[in-house]
């Protein structure tokens, strides 16, 4: 657990003192992987359904697993530390979130602010500037970016972190496009699947975070319109309702600032929510580092 931690931690800090990292995360070997299946099983029924799916993320994966199970308990744990540690860094993001927010914040006028923002919305489409919908957008990614990965990371290793981010390549962009259709469903299916429980600890987390009635009372007023079912709207209703409760705490006590659009107030406002989350996960996380110690 300790070990784990510290992957963490140093794949953060890599991440944000050698930025160049994020052009090494590259993922053009599995979109080559998907379009050979293809080309070899593309007429056989069995590729084309969700058990196509899982062989053509599963094998990658089991490669890592295999890796990850050879490495364990040799050399004091510093093989496993150091393999762990890569696919960690290889599997976060891939775009840094940071810096595509604060492109949006910082772009010069309205079309490049629009271009800038389409980095927020990976699945494609016209992005879209309001305030509310940034604030889902940076939370929708952050999820995607970083917690689904350290989740799954945390209780799978290696081989769940690119599991994570194998399942959500194939539910978008190119990986998507290179599926057959019934794949493609299982592939949101999955990733939903894969997404419903890092939601909501990142719901708790901003509960404690930030207001936690306004988080509660966003929860339970989601799940009141539709009931309990494998979606993770609610994390963007509890993200929208904790950054209009930041800013009106603030603006009680704002006196004389500068002045800034709203909907870019709410984007900064919903990054550092998203920061304060991730804090608190790694709090916890040392926690039990530290209650395994004294143990």
């Amino acid at each position: 657990m300790a070990l784990t931690l510290i992957a963490v931690v140093l794949s953060l800090v890599l991440g944000h003192i050698m930025p160049g990292i994020a052009q090494l995360r590259g993922y053009h070997w599995f979109i080559s992987w998907l379009q050979a299946l293809s080309r070899v099983l593309g007429g056989q029924s069995v590729w084309q359904g969700r058990f196509g799916l899982l062989f053509g993320v599963g094998l990658p994966v089991l490669a890592v697993a295999g890796v990850q199970y050879l490495l364990d308990d040799r050399w004091f744990g510093l093989p496993a530390f150091g393999f762990s540690l890569l696919i960690l860094i290889y599997t976060w993001g891939p775009r840094d979130l940071d810096l595509d927010v604060d492109a949006v914040v910082e772009a010069s006028n309205g079309d490049a602010r629009r271009a800038a923002a389409a980095a927020l919305y990976p699945e494609g489409g016209d992005p879209a500037l309001e305030g509310p919908q940034l604030v889902e957008a940076v939370f929708r990614c952050a999820l995607w970016r970083w917690f689904g990965v350290l989740f799954w990371f945390l209780l799978l290793g290696a081989a769940g972190a690119l599991f994570y981010r194998l399942i959500s390549l194939s539910a978008q962009g190119e990986a998507q496009r290179n599926l057959p259709t019934a794949q493609s469903q299982a592939a949101k299916f999955f990733r939903a699947l894969l997404d419903w429980p890092v939601a909501h600890l990142m719901t708790f987390g901003l509960a404690l975070a930030a207001n936690f009635d306004n988080v509660l009372g966003a929860w339970r007023d989601w799940h009141a319109n539709g009931g309990v079912r494998l979606d993770t709207g609610f994390l963007g209703a509890a993200a929208r309702a904790s950054v209009v409760s930041e800013l009106a705490e603030e603006q009680a006590y704002a006196i004389d600032g500068p002045a800034q659009a709203p909907a870019l107030l709410e984007l900064r406002d919903a990054m550092s929510l998203v920061w304060r989350i991730l804090l608190l996960w790694l709090a916890v996380l040392a926690i039990f580092v530290v209650a395994g110690y004294a143990n």
